[in-house]
């Protein structure tokens, strides 16, 4: 009993130090609970790695896989679901569903023009589905016959997407679901049976042998982004995944992962049983935003969004409210504002053909960015309070404040506050930096001495950003008006 006692410390103790040795500036673990699979880090990551995630700006996300050939219709009926998951619907007969992948001949894709569009769209990372959860990947993988490679198709479709997306230097990070409907040993509820958990250990071995083939198949990949770990079956494992985790980690020295992947021993996910993150950023804003900087945590995080409601793989027909390319830009330049990265989803259709729709709105994205990209890559939170024309980012880098305005005041000011001690050195329009604003366009509140007011030149009809210098203030020779004292 010690001797296995000791092997299994010096297992943990070894998978712990490859995990630490990853990350430098980390802290060792508060003890409120003694927890042998929680987070194994407190405070950000501060390597290159992560600090190049965390200025990405934004992102996109691509779903594509055998679900984009009904496109969200069987037989003549709508199904009013996310279309990539048409299989678990009671009209979708499952057999069939399993056979599209002897129709999946995409004879219009075009890794490299995907790539193309994202790069003018403005993306720095992108996020592509390599097996979503009805198994089928988009690679040959060794372990299933369940691939591209058994498809009229044939070719790794992943390999030309990578490397079409390396080329033009955009990062990879790869999508996994840990659900996979077609494997045999596949169980969503945790196994009973010595049959049901021999199955499930069968499972298990195949997923770690895809994930490790899938790092070792694609060397350029930065990442690793997780889906369908929300299972009873699969939040059970603990152990297996902290350990699986390890394993990635050390075969991938920087590799990032977000907080979806493994539970911690009492089954809590993203954050453990002390409330700390587990993983590398938090993954909970899907198709949400966090409405202040308190909300995150002080952590590391990205939002994950779609142009309809909840459509990510490609569906034929959208309903309900389709988001346009402004409120896409908002919801951007609102995400790094408040710390994060914004990741635009698109979901091509089984040929393999990008939408026109979001097509038209990467192209109005991409024009926007062309111009003013600088507020949002390498920036993050200000620090400033917040105004209702808009956002304000402040750069990494130089420090300096870009303030995007969304909503004109009837007024024409806009209210800004500096830091307490700071004055404006600098403010003019970013997309034509000669045009700057003068003293007169400038006033100063006589109350609150780090506020102004500055009055625009014109009516916006887009999106507008005003960068925003700052210096220490000199002693003010106007005399400031005395507060009432209540």
């Amino acid at each position: 009993m010690k001797k296995r006692t000791y092997i299994t410390l010096f297992l943990f103790i070894g998978t712990f130090r490859v995990l630490m040795a990853q990350f430098p500036g980390a802290v060792e673990k508060r003890s409120s609970i003694a927890l042998e699979h929680g987070a194994h880090r407190l405070g950000k990551r501060t390597d290159a790695q992560m600090e190049m995630w965390r200025n990405y700006g934004l992102g996109q996300f691509i779903h594509w896989g055998l679900y984009a050939i009904p496109g969200g219709h069987w037989n003549g009926k709508y199904y009013a679901g996310a279309a990539e998951w048409i299989r678990s619907w009671k009209e979708m007969p499952k057999d069939a569903y399993d056979h599209l992948y002897k129709q999946f001949n995409p004879k219009q894709f075009d890794a490299k023009a995907w790539a193309a569009q994202a790069k003018d769209m403005g993306a720095r990372y992108v996020i592509i589905t390599t097996k979503h959860h009805d198994g089928f990947c988009l690679w040959p993988s060794q372990y299933t016959d369940y691939t591209i490679a058994h498809s009229p198709y044939k070719k790794d479709a992943l390999k030309e997407i990578v490397a079409a997306y390396d080329a033009v230097g955009i990062d990879v990070y790869l999508y996994f679901s840990i659900i996979d409907w077609h494997h045999k040993g596949y169980r969503s509820d945790v196994p009973k049976t010595p049959e049901e958990k021999q199955a499930y250990e069968d499972f298990k071995k195949f997923t770690a042998n895809q994930l490790k083939e899938l790092l070792s198949n694609y060397p350029s990949t930065k990442g690793l982004w997780f889906d369908g770990s929300w299972d009873k079956a699969w939040v059970e494992q603990a152990a297996f995944a902290d350990s699986l985790e390890a394993e990635l980690r050390a075969m991938r020295p920087g590799l990032i992962i977000g907080s979806r992947f493994r539970a911690d021993e009492f089954g809590r996910r993203h954050f453990d049983s002390n409330g700390d993150l587990m993983g590398d950023y938090e993954q909970g804003w899907e198709r949400k935003l966090p409405a202040t900087i308190e909300d995150v945590h002080g952590n590391d995080w990205d939002c994950v969004m779609t142009v309809p409601e909840n459509q990510w793989g490609y569906h034929s027909e959208w309903r309900g409210h389709v988001k346009t390319s402004t409120e896409l830009i908002e919801m951007m330049a609102k995400s790094v504002s408040l710390d994060g990265n914004f990741v635009l989803n698109f979901g091509p259709d089984g040929q393999g053909a990008i939408r026109v729709e979001e097509t038209k709105l990467a192209k109005e994205i991409g024009e926007w960015m062309k111009v003013n990209h600088e507020a949002i890559y390498d920036c993050g939170y200000a620090d400033l309070e917040k105004q209702d024309w808009g956002y304000i980012t402040r750069s990494r880098k130089s420090g300096k404040y870009y303030l995007i305005i969304f909503n004109t005041p009837v007024s024409g000011a806009l209210r800004i506050k500096v830091a307490s001690g700071a004055g404006i050195a600098k403010l003019y329009d970013l997309a034509n930096k000669t045009t700057t604003y003068n003293p007169e366009e400038i006033h100063r509140s006589k109350v609150e001495g780090d506020e102004y007011f500055i009055y625009l030149k014109e009516r916006l009809t887009e999106p507008k950003v005003i960068v925003l210098e700052t210096n220490e203030k000199e002693q003010d020779s106007d005399v400031l008006y005395e507060k009432a004292k209540t």
